[in-house]
């Protein structure tokens, strides 16, 4: 498996870059893999990556794109839980995107 190097740290990541070990999450490594995918994080960014790892908490799933806007529309509102507001925030897709820098697995369905 590959390894990714994060405030002097190795972290072990798969093919496609998302982390192996859920455990081995923090900010750091956050930063790190936003950079890799080039998202510059802000307050919006941050809002939809902790939402993820909550709902990962709670249903041990990541959700496909679909699933994650009508769960942020119930939670955030439906000004941020619809795709024009995530494709701004995750060009690359939201949910493989945010489930990536959240420290999740990609989300069934995604490509």
């Amino acid at each position: 498996m590959p390894m990714v190097e994060v405030a002097g740290k190795s972290f072990e990541v798969d093919e496609e870059g998302y982390l192996t070990n859920l455990a081995d999450w923090n900010q750091d490594i956050a930063g790190y893999l936003a950079q890799e995918e080039k998202v510059e994080m802000t307050d919006s960014h941050w809002e939809v990556v902790n939402f993820l790892r909550e709902y990962y908490d709670e249903y041990q799933i990541a959700p496909a794109v679909r699933v994650l806007t009508k769960a942020i529309s119930k939670k955030l509102g439906a000004d941020k839980g619809n795709n024009k507001y995530l494709y701004e925030l995750f060009p690359y897709g939201p949910a493989k995107q945010a489930c990536k820098i959240a420290g999740l697995p990609k989300p069934t369905g995604c490509i």
